[in-house]
């Protein structure tokens, strides 16, 4: 009689003509590597993974592995310093991946953010004058009157070319950062 095979064994067989190349092969090692990294990256980010954590998982990983990581975690931290969000926790993760303090690349990185948020604030307060003198003028006015700065298209404009001006040295320092 007849071996009744299962599905297993017939998907194998079939399979056993391809095989996966060298290429393939580190193609998905290197998947498996920026998956770990943005995996460990998130986590912390979120909170939920201390940064010594962060460091004792590489410890635990293939040297040329955890080394890899690690400059994925730090190009990743890097990029994602912005004017926007509170950055400490990305400057912690960036001096412990680095293993030393960057404190003149901190000190100008601070300096740019606080020129950033004091233009910013500069041209919101003067938007905010101007909206409610403009509805002062049509009657209305008093404390509850709050008015709806987002929907001005000449208020967006200014802050987007205030973040424009303040990019490029914001690029600058994160190069600054990379290669040191």
């Amino acid at each position: 009689m007849a071996e009744i095979k299962s599905t297993l064994e017939l998907a194998m067989e079939r399979t056993k003509k391809y095989s996966v190349s060298e290429k393939e092969k580190e193609e998905i090692k290197q998947k498996e590597i920026l998956q770990k990294a943005q995996s460990l990256s998130s986590r912390y980010m979120a909170g939920y993974l201390p940064l010594n954590e962060v460091l004792r998982e590489m410890e635990k990983m293939e040297e040329k592995i955890g080394r890899k990581i690690r400059e994925l975690l730090l190009l990743q931290f890097i990029d994602g310093l912005s004017f926007e969000g509170e950055p400490d926790q990305l400057i912690k993760g960036i001096e412990a991946l680095r293993g030393r303090s960057i404190d003149e690349e901190k000190q100008a990185f601070f300096g740019l953010l606080t020129q950033y948020r004091e233009r910013k604030e500069k041209i919101e307060k003067e938007w905010r004058d101007k909206s409610l003198a403009s509805l002062k003028k049509d009657g209305i006015f008093g404390s509850a009157v709050e008015p709806c700065l987002d929907e001005n298209p000449l208020r967006t404009k200014e802050a987007k070319e205030t973040e424009e001006r303040f990019q490029p040295e914001m690029e600058k320092l994160k190069e600054r950062l990379k290669k040191s």
